[in-house]
């Protein structure tokens, strides 16, 4: 299986279980790995035989953007099923960065990677 990845896409979020993180928001960064088979687009040269990773990005985006949820695994969740709905598309990775999470300890990111597909 071939991959596309899209790595650091940014958006604002009101996810948490904390009242200050529903309230003020915070950034939350996406990495994704697509899984699908790109030689029907490489062999025509034709982007409708592939997955548009500009719409993808923009409709991932959104979900980061609009409902917000207590944890960043049901985010990922959401984030994993709108990439699944691209007909190309047989798995997904998706990896949610949440980098100002709220924790008294330095650290450098949370993250939650999760994994699925149609199968």
């Amino acid at each position: 299986m071939d991959r596309v990845a899209l790595r650091g896409l940014k958006a604002r979020g009101h996810h948490g279980v904390f009242p200050r993180e529903r309230e003020e928001g915070q950034t939350f960064i996406v990495d994704l790995v697509l899984g699908l088979d790109t030689r029907p687009a490489a062999a025509d040269d034709d982007l409708t035989k592939t997955v548009h990773y500009g719409i993808v990005a923009e409709e991932v985006v959104a979900v980061v953007e609009g409902e917000p949820v207590n944890l960043i695994e049901t985010l990922a969740e959401r984030i994993a099923q709108t990439c699944l709905k691209h007909e190309g598309v047989q798995e997904v990775e998706v990896c949610v960065h949440k980098p100002d999470a709220p924790i008294t300890v330095p650290f450098d990111d949370v993250t939650v990677t999760i994994t699925r597909s149609r199968v």
